[in-house]
């Protein structure tokens, strides 16, 4: 079983206004309503792929019910831990002549809850698949993802981890089976500036030396790059079509790269499957479909650089 944690996840509010007049009011073109989170969005991806996948973390009052009950209409698999306190957060995502983003804070998460979250983990066997994703809230300890990997360590568990800077980078002894960070945050990770694809393997193999066993870069319009750990370099191509939507498209680039790898371990299959999901979600202005996914999968091509 695939197990996705959303430790802050929300309801995504996307509004669409012809042009942001700030200190006057605005009337929306188009909204929409999500429910949002990088776990979340990995497990909906899985789901559209064909693959079962169990939504693990924290939910709190009306608006924790919408996500958990959109889930189950969707078909996926929950077991949220439910909180006492506050609400799940709202984010605002404005979108005009720019992007504009509001997102909300998140209820407070008590040591007693958390530590049922790692009696759930802890569950887990060598079968299974862990994928921590997006950023720890301000309420809890920021070696959270190093904790949940310690205790998990030998129990042969395939974690992936697609976090930032140094939560990304503490985690690295642990020998997580992939990470994803963008060129981006790699340039952040090592206080560089990253101009050819060589730079970007040279840095991603250094993520692999530090205890990474598959490196996942997602590079935007230039595609995805994969350090895979027999060192393969593959590099995947484009596929063509206008961005609507920036939100999610990493998280669908991992959960195509899992579904991918599941169906016979193809390292190339989990790249072009990958680079198609994070693509077609870009390319939509919700979570990409199954057969938008498909569409654009022929569109992708992979090249071994080495």
């Amino acid at each position: 079983m695939i197990y996705t944690v959303t430790l802050n996840p929300s309801i995504d509010y996307v509004v669409k206004l012809n042009n942001l007049s700030t200190g006057d009011i605005n009337r929306s073109s188009e909204e929409y309503v999500y429910p949002g989170g990088k776990g979340i969005n990995v497990s909906l991806i899985l789901k559209e792929l064909g693959y079962k996948s169990n939504a693990l973390g924290f939910i709190s009052g009306f608006t924790g019910q919408y996500i958990e009950s959109i889930l189950n209409e969707r078909g996926l698999n929950s077991d949220f831990i439910k909180l006492e306190n506050g609400f799940t957060r709202i984010n605002v995502k404005i979108k005009s002549n720019e992007e504009t983003e509001i997102n909300g804070q998140g209820p407070h998460i008590s040591s007693e809850k958390l530590d049922k979250l790692y009696e759930k983990i802890e569950s887990l066997n060598e079968d299974d698949i862990l994928v921590l994703a997006g950023s720890i809230p301000s309420t809890l300890d920021e070696k959270l993802y190093e904790n949940i990997m310690a205790r998990i360590e030998n129990k042969g568990i395939k974690v992936v981890v697609d976090a930032t800077k140094n939560l990304l980078l503490n985690v690295l002894k642990y020998k997580p089976f992939l990470i994803k960070p963008n060129n981006i945050e790699l340039e952040e990770m090592f206080n560089v500036k990253l101009e050819t694809t060589e730079d970007i393997v040279l840095y991603a193999n250094k993520l692999k030396e530090m205890g990474a066993k598959n490196v996942l870069v997602s590079m935007g319009k230039d595609g995805g790059l994969l350090v895979t750990e027999d060192n393969k370099v593959l590099k995947s191509s484009v596929a063509k079509g206008e961005v609507k939507n920036s939100v999610g498209a990493g998280d669908s680039m991992v959960g195509g790269f899992i579904a991918g790898y599941l169906k016979n371990k193809s390292y190339e299959e989990a790249l072009k499957l990958g680079a198609a999901s994070g693509s077609a979600t870009a390319f939509s202005y919700d979570l990409a479909t199954s057969d938008f996914i498909n569409e654009l999968l022929e569109q992708i091509n992979i090249e071994y650089i080495n």
